[in-house]
């Protein structure tokens, strides 16, 4: 199931939130040891989790986080254009059809099919929500073994500048542009069936 969460609905989806920060907790402070805040000491929650970031969350039929994604706006504060825009060489796009992929999270206690599973299901979704939102491109920060695998998916994805070390871990900017066969070429390698995940979205 797939639940997509805005401005209009964060409250009504709050406990699916909260199981989200809590997995974002477990994956980028306690596996992968980000310097990132804390909340009540179970929640990974920065200064771009504000009522204009959106959310997709994947979650099996009990609710329980699976994976997710939060797309952030490119004309307002986000990660690549205030921490990072130096990994950009070229011209950074910005623009109200250009939104950002951040914190793309999967539950640490997935076993290694269901994530691969998991991932492909959330990279297609980000797609199907370009499409229907009238997203034309997404840029992103990613360290260099996952930035790999995304520029091999099908979609039309390029970096934006050379790779550069910081702080330990070697991190390119990219940019990926969402188009009419984003889906098909998705398909071609694999990581998608063509079809749309079950969408909750409460009222």
């Amino acid at each position: 199931m797939l639940v997509t969460v805005s401005e209009t609905n964060h409250i009504h989806e709050s406990d699916v939130l909260r199981a989200m920060f809590e997995a974002r907790k477990h994956v980028f402070i306690d596996l992968l040891k980000w310097p990132l805040p804390v909340v009540a000491e179970r929640y990974e929650i920065d200064q771009f989790d504000d009522r204009h970031a959106v959310y997709l969350i994947i979650t099996d039929e009990q609710g329980h986080h699976m994976g997710s994604a939060r797309l952030l706006d490119s004309t307002r504060p986000g990660i690549l254009n205030t921490l990072f825009a130096d990994l950009c060489d070229f011209d950074m796009p910005i623009g109200p059809d250009v939104y950002e992929i951040t914190r793309f999270c999967l539950s640490r206690g997935l076993r290694a099919r269901d994530r691969r599973f998991v991932r492909d299901r959330l990279v297609t979704a980000i797609a199907h929500y370009a499409l229907a939102n009238g997203i034309t491109t997404y840029t992103g920060v990613a360290e260099w073994g996952w930035m790999q695998q995304i520029l091999s998916f099908g979609w039309q994805c390029r970096p934006l500048g050379f790779p550069k070390d910081r702080e330990g871990a070697t991190l390119g900017a990219l940019r990926i542009d969402i188009a009419a066969d984003t889906i098909n070429r998705l398909v071609a390698a694999g990581i998608s069936d063509g079809t749309e995940m079950p969408i909750r979205q409460a009222a």
